[in-house]
């Protein structure tokens, strides 16, 4: 039986005892398999029931040591201690992209690399410079290579023949020379002693914080591993090869590549490994990447102001390829090795080369097409095309410019790129592990020069791990629903013979098309609106059986009420202003019905974003008045399931609630003597490239006992700053709104926090949950408060080791939780993957505490955090995430719906800011522009 709980830990999985069937999961680490999957578990490899096991565990460069996976009472962190792991659940071994590095060096020596220059330099160039000093300047002092980041630090095997205030080199590239100076940082211990295990050592037993003489073991480690493929391959973290490659047309090529890092785990270092997916621009002549752009290949001419190029269309193109993208030139035929000299592109020039002047080195104006003409003695093929500025400030015509291959596209990718990148990316388990032990072939850690000098061992097996598989929660209906709970099966469940848990109304609706009447008329409008009706009455997955019922049978099925005809169906063009259009249609409306309608919905056309983006705008913003949008694509001959699912989104943006967590399943969230508000929060930042645009920040809580309903607020801010600013009167706000719907604050917070690197961990603790609670104490109250940072955006995967262990993606099952081998040595963390898998190889969650006064047990906080991965309002599925994390991104998403679509300020294009004063400007606009929800829809689920 796992360890008894305090009634502040339990959670489901927290109690002693079972309830029988998929309601009474997580309660006893070793029965056996869980009724919601299919596929038995493997026997052997259960916990220890009375305890927290301990194992045997080879130890980096030394013998083994049998330790527990608790850290030694003594060892502080930055966040909670683990107390120990989990036991609910079905147990099951899965494979992980890890691999177990054995350590045999030991000391790392420390430098600081200080390149004396008037501005940074590329990592590219310095890997270069520091390349040349190691190969060429003082190979006899580096006859045992040293490894470098690319842009302060150094690492070395040996200590360098230094005195104490280090060393200056002058490193000759090309014809310019550089000024490098090396300064001795520090000695990181490695070695193992019987006695005395070392720094690193120490940490991965869990007799040692992790403080900045592990975090600098861990990055040189790091740097070892990376050194080699960074000299080589096009990098960003990851590093791509040419071998896989696709066009998606635009004027991007992706490469596919590897992913590598080495962490801390118990008792052992790892290093995870994962495929990844780079977007490069296309190489070829810069013209031909130009008219991709454009999507107009084959085209020249298009690219010629005099021809009718917009400045638009050209900001388009420059916006793409700036800042940053490096070409090669081919006008000066008489230096051969000046067509593989890289330039850097500036800018774009607004004419075309013949009518772009210069000044000459006397003073005399010319032509770029001129110029040309008379330094290669033949005209440009197309002199109307416009030019390139250098970063040298030199003017090169489109047509003399190549793009080499492999160069990043350090910038976002267009969203009607986005599918073809999934697409490309998305690789069923057993191919990407495949593809990931295959990897280690390319990455040939053990015969690097890098790795060896290093004294680092690398498995060429992934490590197996024991996870278990928690018992999904039971979703409890109306309770005059035939069948009013539902048990989701690999994370899914349907809704045959269920009504919502509280389904609202709808008085008077109306639609507005803004698809082509010849293509979207009367008769599909009509059918549409009926469809819509009888999805709302139905309130489920309707079968193909159950669509054609008689009237009288559906109204024994009777869900969300709805007028049976919308009292508009008007027609609009999306060219126009489209607020006013839909204030006219609810205006005749209220003349046709005597009341304005409770809901507009809205057909799309096929490429209708901006016409998304303004009714939004008009109902988020605006008005109050709740939307929902549809693609006239889908309407067409639409199954029933797509209107089931829109009267899921419906019914929660109206008030109404689809489904409530059973609550012995979840009696942390539920106990009437300590209500608890479940929160969310996250900050989005503008895309690459976009640094005059503001970021965004979201917080989202829970307002009722059950923690189905969230309110939501959100707030613009410095761009790519990750601490929230306004967390106080955000705070404040969802507070309130818990108290006037509950009729108290709530004794109890748990606060799930998206976004947050492992590095700010600290900076959360010390400048935002003080921020939390200065908010409850202006309002009278002291809650205790969890704190849990959640993170997708890492590379840890888990596998199956067979079919009968695996979902019918291939994909482990929804409730996979791992908080051993690979987690951290000393704190609280684990990984979750709640969702069933579709495409791809799922992602799990990882959830790291950062602060825990309700004192929950591991189990209860996975339960707790599972459970919530099933509230999310738009699905039957169980989410990724908790429902409050989601709830948070997509507030954050629709940040673009808060600027008056006719101000441009989201839409229009501007040129690239060129300093700080300008984009300081910039960013000050989009914060006066930037318009906050409407009282009345800050208070629904607008969101969903």
């Amino acid at each position: 039986m796992p360890p008894k709980a305090t009634p502040g830990e339990l959670g489901r999985g927290g109690r002693g005892g079972r309830r029988g069937g998929a309601r009474g999961g997580g309660r006893g680490g070793g029965r056996g398999p869980s009724p919601s999957h299919s596929g038995p578990p493997t026997p052997g490899g259960a916990p220890q029931s009375g305890g927290f096991p301990t194992r045997v565990t080879p130890v980096s460069g030394g013998p083994a040591v049998q330790r527990s996976l608790i850290p030694a009472a003594h060892v502080s962190a930055i966040s909670v201690r683990r107390t120990g792991r989990g036991t609910a659940g079905w147990p099951v071994k899965v494979l992980t992209n890890n691999f177990a590095i054995e350590l045999n060096q030991g000391t790392i020596y420390h430098y600081d690399v200080i390149s004396p220059a008037d501005r940074p330099l590329p990592a590219a160039r310095n890997f270069e410079i520091i390349q040349a000093l190691q190969t060429q300047v003082e190979p006899g002092l580096f006859a045992r290579p040293g490894v470098y980041d690319g842009r302060k630090n150094l690492f070395t095997a040996y200590e360098l023949p230094f005195e104490a205030g280090g060393r200056e080199f002058s490193v000759p590239i090309g014809t310019e020379v550089f000024a490098v100076c090396l300064t001795h940082v520090a000695s990181i211990d490695l070695e193992y002693d019987l006695d005395l295990p070392r720094v690193l050592q120490r940490f991965l037993q869990g007799e040692q914080r992790h403080d900045n003489t592990v975090l600098t073991a861990i990055t040189a480690l790091n740097v070892v591993v990376r050194m080699e493929p960074n000299l080589i391959y096009p990098s960003n973290g990851s590093f791509y090869m040419d071998h896989e490659t696709r066009d998606i047309g635009g004027g991007i090529v992706l490469w596919r590549g590897y992913f590598q890092s080495v962490r801390p785990a118990i008792g052992r270092m790892v290093i995870n490994i994962d495929i990844s997916t780079g977007a490069m621009y296309m190489p070829g002549p810069l013209i031909d990447v130009a008219l991709a752009i454009l999507g107009r290949p084959g085209n020249p001419n298009a690219l010629a102001p005099r021809q009718g190029l917009p400045d638009s269309e050209r900001i388009r193109i420059q916006r793409f390829i700036t800042p940053g993208l490096k070409i090669t030139t081919s006008y000066d035929q008489g230096d051969p090795n000046q067509a593989a000299r890289l330039r850097v592109v500036r800018r774009l020039s607004r004419e075309g080369a013949r009518d772009l002047t210069f000044e000459l080195a006397g003073g005399q104006s010319t032509t770029v097409a001129d110029y040309f003409r008379q330094k290669l003695h033949r005209p440009l093929r197309f002199p109307d095309v416009i030019c390139v500025e250098l970063s040298s400030g030199a003017l090169i015509p489109l047509e003399l410019c190549h793009v080499p291959p492999g160069q990043i596209m350090r910038k976002q990718v267009p969203p009607d790129k986005t599918n073809s990148v999934l697409e490309f990316a998305k690789t069923r388990p057993n191919d990407r592990l495949g593809s990931i032990v295959n990897g280690l072939g390319v990455l040939d850690y053990n015969q690097s020069e890098y790795v060896r000098e290093f004294g680092m061992t690398v498995s060429n097996e992934p490590i197996r791990i024991q996870a278990r598989v928690l018992d999904a929660p039971t979703l409890r209906y109306h309770q005059s629903s035939e069948e009013p709970h539902a048990r989701p099966r690999d994370g899914a469940w349907n809704l045959i013979d269920k009504r919502m848990f509280t389904p609202t109304n709808v008085a008077n609706w109306m639609i507005v098309v803004y698809e082509r009447q010849q293509r979207f008329d009367d008769q599909v409008a009509n059918q549409m609106a009926s469809d819509l009706v009888r999805a709302c009455e139905a309130v489920g997955e309707v079968t193909h059986e159950t669509w054609y019922l008689s009237p009288l049978t559906w109204l024994d099925l009777i869900g969300i009420s709805i007028n049976p005809q919308p009292a508009l169906i008007k027609w609009e063009s999306g060219q126009g202003n489209i607020g006013q259009q839909l204030r006219a249609a609810g205006g005749e409306c209220q003349r046709r019905t005597k009341n304005l309608p409770t809901l507009i919905v809205v057909v799309l056309p096929e490429g209708g974003n901006d016409i998304y983006t303004a009714v939004k705008h008009f109902g988020d913003v605006a008005t109050g008045v709740v939307t929902q949008c549809m693609k006239s694509s889908k309407c067409f001959r639409a199954k029933p399931q797509y209107y089931a699912n829109i009267t899921l989104k419906l019914n929660v943006k109206l008030g109404g609630v689809n489904s409530v967590l059973e609550s012995p399943d979840i009696p942390f969230l539920t106990d009437s003597a300590n209500p608890t508000i479940v929160m969310g929060a996250d900050v989005i930042h503008p895309a690459p490239g976009s640094g005059d645009r503001p970021s965004f920040t979201s917080l989202v809580g829970s307002i009722d006992t059950s923690a189905v309903r969230y309110v939501s607020t959100m707030e613009v801010q410095t761009s790519r700053q990750e601490i929230i600013d306004a967390m106080e009167s955000m705070s404040t706000y969802v507070l309130t709104q818990y108290k006037t719907n509950t009729g108290k604050y709530p004794k109890r917070i748990l606060f799930y926090r998206d976004g947050v690197s492992e590095g700010q961990f600290a900076t959360v603790i010390q400048d935002e949950l003080p921020l939390i609670r200065s908010a409850c104490k202006k309002l009278g109250f002291n809650p205790t408060i969890t704190f849990i940072v959640v993170s997708r955006r890492h590379h840890v995967r888990f596998f199956p080791r067979f079919k009968s262990e695996s979902d019918r993606s291939g994909n482990c099952f929804a409730g996979t939780v791992v908080d051993s081998d690979i987690v951290n040595p000393v704190e609280f963390d684990f990984y979750l993957q709640s969702h069933g898998g579709l495409l791809g190889t799922s992602r799990p969650a990882h959830y790291n505490v950062l602060i825990d006064e309700n004192r929950l047990t591991a189990d209860g906080l996975q339960s707790i955090t599972y459970a919530l991965c099933h509230v999310y309002a738009r699905a039957t599925r169980s989410v990724s995430v908790p429902a409050p994390v989601y709830y948070a991104k997509i507030v954050c998403a629709r940040s673009k719906h808060h600027f008056d679509p006719q101000l441009g300020l989201d839409l229009t294009i501007s040129e690239t800011a060129t300093d700080t004063t300008e984009a300081a400007t910039t960013l000050e606009r989009f914060r006066q522009a930037f318009k906050p929800t409407h009282e009345r829809q800050k208070k629904l689920m607008y969101f969903c």
